[in-house]
């Protein structure tokens, strides 16, 4: 058995939490000599459903291998991830079809790596063909909604496609829609240029989540009819944000925790493939970007046009509480019980039976991310090291 002592992320009482296997085996008060305020805080490990790779690795690169999956996968439990969804964004069949085949083979042949990967996210291609809306996706690959193509795709990730970006205005979006969450896949609008009434449409048929919401946006919106605030106000969407600093301004973080409220966000880095790399200008399929010492990722060339993010997902949580003031408790659950039950997935809770996924972590007053101490996979420290007490 493995015992670790630290404070609780919901209540910052002091605990001794005993692992049995996978599972959490007694979660019991500790009774320290001393003070405990230099005691790292324990919380479930983070849940992100949205990365696009690490180090120069992309998932939606056309030549990925199981190799480059692993090393960008196993990244991440660094920053005190447990569980994550690869993302691919447009692309086509082709690209599409190597990428999560690449993601099946890495967790067939690396255990640790099929722990990490909770399912995928197709971001794409079903979404809008106009500026702003589409973001950084490549317009030749955008296309009607086709699940046939889908189900394609499904077969060659081994049935791990859990969540699907799109635009409800696309060709076969509704019924793509309906027949999707009826097997078992999660929708969410994203990247969109949709009416209020076709937003409506979207959630009538099953769609339940808002990608990354206030960005993938045009710069300029009808003050009253747009997709943004139809998604606001739809209490049958979960919104996700990213919350990495450079995406969203603190008083529209601000505003959509007020409306939404924190069981309905789920935080998310949407870390590009250029997370982890040192600032510099890099070159992939979806152009030149630049990294900048501030680590914001943009378009190479100025400063102020976003070419994705570069940070990883305890920054969000660092930042989320910086911008909207919210507890530990809160900004962690956005980041793990949330996402996990959207998905369908068991969420991580400290108590007894409980998923042993866990983190260990400080942070500085004034720190832009989490110092992570420990993070535990299936029972299993599989990065840093917890003290002894």
């Amino acid at each position: 058995m493995l015992s670790l002592h630290a404070r609780r992320y919901d209540t910052l009482e002091p605990v001794r939490i005993t692992l049995a296997g996978d599972r959490i085996a007694a979660v019991e008060p500790a009774w320290p000599d001393g003070a405990v305020a230099d005691w790292p805080i324990v919380a479930p490990g983070l849940f992100d459903l949205q990365i696009n790779g690490h180090g120069g690795v992309w998932f939606s690169d056309d030549a990925l291998t199981p190799e480059q999956v692993r090393t960008a996968v196993t990244a991440y439990p660094r920053f005190g991830v447990t569980r994550l969804c690869p993302t691919l964004i447009t692309n086509s069949f082709d690209g599409l079809a190597q990428g999560f085949r690449a993601i099946r083979q890495a967790c067939e042949q690396d255990p640790l790596v099929s722990r990490l990967v909770a399912a995928c996210h197709l971001e794409g291609p079903y979404i809008s063909k106009e500026d702003g809306p589409r973001g950084a996706h490549p317009l030749e690959h955008v296309r009607p909604a086709d699940w046939n193509e889908f189900q394609k795709l499904q077969e060659i990730s081994g049935q791990r496609i859990r969540l699907v970006t799109l635009a409800p205005e696309a060709d076969g979006a509704i019924e793509f829609i309906r027949t999707a969450t009826a097997n078992g896949v999660v929708i969410a609008i994203g990247h969109t240029a949709a009416t209020p009434e076709q937003v409506r449409a979207a959630v009538d048929a099953g769609a339940t989540l808002s990608t990354h919401l206030g960005n993938g946006c045009h710069a300029m919106l009808h003050r009253h009819r747009n997709y943004l605030l139809e998604q606001l106000a739809e209490p049958r969407l979960t919104a996700s944000l990213i919350t990495d600093g450079h995406h969203l301004p603190a008083a529209l973080v601000k505003i959509i925790l007020k409306v939404k409220t924190p069981r309905k966000i789920v935080l998310t880095c949407d870390a590009a493939g250029w997370a982890g790399c040192p600032p510099g200008v890099y070159e992939s399929k979806l152009g030149r970007s630049e990294l900048l010492d501030s680590g914001k990722l943009v378009v190479a060339g100025q400063r102020e046009l976003l070419a994705g993010s570069a940070q990883e997902t305890d920054v969000c949580v660092v930042k989320v509480r910086e911008f909207a003031g919210v507890s530990w408790k809160d900004a962690l659950d956005m980041t793990s019980r949330n996402p996990a039950q959207l998905l369908g997935f068991e969420p991580a809770r400290l108590r007894r039976g409980g998923r042993a996924e866990l983190f260990l972590f400080r942070h500085e007053p004034g720190a832009q991310r989490l110092t992570v101490q420990a993070t535990i996979v299936s029972g299993e420290v599989c990065c840093g090291q917890l003290d002894r007490r």
